[in-house]
């Protein structure tokens, strides 16, 4: 901890150390696109992720494709996108990837902006210093340095191995661009953790979706709107972790979960008749057991009483409303 601000330093001065040229940052911010996106009171995310969305997108192309986080655009009926404070461009959605987190869209007018150019993130290490740009105006730039990489574990079923984890955090990290010091794009904003450094260690940051998890698949988002290789089981099962333990917060609605009444409270004790020893874990041994569809064992606590259930999974995709099936 005491040695951010000495680190900090060195980022920012890495940064100028690669002779980063105005013009060229210029054309990095002008890339970066503001996204809005309307949702219907009766998403399945609606509740979760409120029906008006605001953040951040990156032109990846000269036809305006543009790449963000997916959250902002999933069950959306209506997409937007601004560059800088001009009027907004109507765009449609192209597609989704759940397990990375991105999401695609294309603007349905040409845009003065040019594609940014894509680098590779996995080369990215801890005290390496960065560029953050949000919303494509230029109080959207911002310096800050990788503090660590690792995996990140979500409660509603969500794993990224080897996930960016940056600081000092910033506030519009929805969609925003990562960009390293050969001005490419590496990454996609995602979060804003509390835990930066370290799983238990306090310090704000924010993390991001390595870009090199779109190159598998970007041709499938475009072409098909999900990635063509089988889904992964899903259960509809929110949670958090709790003196060591799996702990059910929520359910979602109309889930294999649910249809099992599984409900708030409810530890999950083992998969397919492993034990589980956190959220990582869980996910890495549920998705084990099969592709989505397959019966998928539990052993649960709940209150005082341990209980077995076997559930169906489901496709996470097909559950979504308002997404193509293509």
């Amino acid at each position: 901890m005491k040695l951010l601000a000495p680190l900090l330093g060195i980022a920012l001065l890495g940064l100028a150390g690669h002779s980063i040229a105005k013009p060229s940052v210029k054309e990095i911010v002008s890339s970066v696109v503001g996204v809005q996106a309307e949702i219907p009171a009766n998403a399945r995310t609606a509740h979760s992720l409120g029906t008006r969305r605001q953040g951040s997108g990156v032109i990846i192309d000269s036809n305006g494709l543009i790449l963000t986080i997916g959250y902002l655009i999933l069950e959306a009926v209506k997409i937007q996108v601004s560059e800088g404070d001009e009027q907004q461009i109507p765009a449609v959605f192209v597609g989704y990837d759940s397990e990375s987190g991105f999401g695609v869209l294309r603007a349905l007018k040409p845009l003065k902006g040019k594609a940014v150019e894509m680098g590779v993130s996995k080369a990215l290490k801890r005290e390496n210093p960065v560029l953050i740009v949000s919303d494509g105006r230029g109080n959207g730039l911002k310096s800050a340095m990788v503090i660590s990489r690792r995996s990140f574990a979500g409660y509603w079923e969500y794993l990224l191995e080897s996930a960016i984890f940056t600081t000092p955090p910033i506030q519009n990290f929805a969609g925003a661009a990562l960009i390293d010091t050969n001005l490419k794009l590496v990454g996609i904003g995602s979060l804003f953790v509390g835990d930066a450094e370290a799983k238990g260690v306090r310090l704000p940051g924010n993390m991001f979706v390595p870009i090199d998890r779109l190159y598998p698949v970007l041709a499938d988002l475009i072409a098909l709107g999900r990635p063509s290789t089988p889904p992964k089981p899903w259960l509809g099962v929110y949670l958090s972790e709790v003196y060591g333990r799996v702990v059910v917060t929520r359910v979602a609605a109309a889930s294999p979960a649910s249809d099992q009444g599984m409900g708030e409270g409810d530890f999950i004790l083992k998969v397919g008749g492993l034990d589980v020893t956190d959220m990582a874990d869980f996910y890495r041994k549920l998705w084990k057991q099969g592709h989505a569809g397959v019966a998928v064992n539990l052993t649960i606590l709940r209150g005082s009483e341990v209980k077995s259930l076997t559930l169906k999974s489901d496709d996470r995709y097909r559950h979504y409303k308002n997404l193509p099936v293509k």
